[in-house]
């Protein structure tokens, strides 16, 4: 389980040279994942002009261990928020992944959302198990879709997590706190 030490927060100015700090840790697939320009000073300052549906994870000792974010879609769209998520390599396994997942899908309901997507690549099916027991479920399969820093094409999986058909079901059968 997460340690309950664990605050999740939205990410503030101050919090941009701990955020770098974690970014540094991160493999490529991890950039990928959350798209985050990391060369790009600016860019990363101004993820805290609107922290809205941004978020980090710090341990106590004010380390920076986890960062999520939904992006709502444009137009006809904007029911629908695209979750982004990364742990620190050194806390993967530990359920602050769950955790977060958690409060981005609290978040984005509260925010009107009615469909949360995500996109993993193909080679994680731990990841996947974890965001299929909180009630994603397939949505499609973009093959080639992505190339890795090597220059090899990667398959990437798209889950939806369906808020009002999911939180239904877990009302159904008594397990509606498990998003809590």
């Amino acid at each position: 389980m997460s340690d309950p030490d664990i605050t999740i927060t939205n990410i503030t100015a101050g919090d941009i040279a701990e955020f770098r700090t974690l970014l540094a840790k991160l493999d490529d697939g991890d950039i990928t994942a959350i798209r985050v320009q990391v060369d790009d000073t600016d860019y990363i300052a101004r993820l805290a002009d609107d922290p809205d549906l941004r978020w980090i994870a710090r341990r106590p000792d004010g380390a920076i261990v986890g960062y999520a974010t939904v992006n709502r879609l444009p137009g006809w769209s904007d029911h629908v928020g695209e979750l982004r998520l990364v742990v620190d390599p050194e806390d993967r396994g530990s359920g602050l992944g769950r955790k977060l997942i958690q409060h981005s899908l609290r978040e984005a309901v509260s925010a009107g959302m009615r469909k949360v997507v995500v996109e993993l690549t193909t080679d994680s099916d731990a990841v996947v198990e974890l965001f299929s027991s909180l009630g994603f479920t397939g949505e499609a399969l973009l093959r080639d879709h992505i190339r890795d820093h090597n220059g090899e094409l990667r398959d990437v999986l798209m889950l939806a997590h369906m808020v009002d058909s999911t939180w239904e079901n877990l009302e159904t059968v008594g397990i509606a706190d498990a998003l809590a």
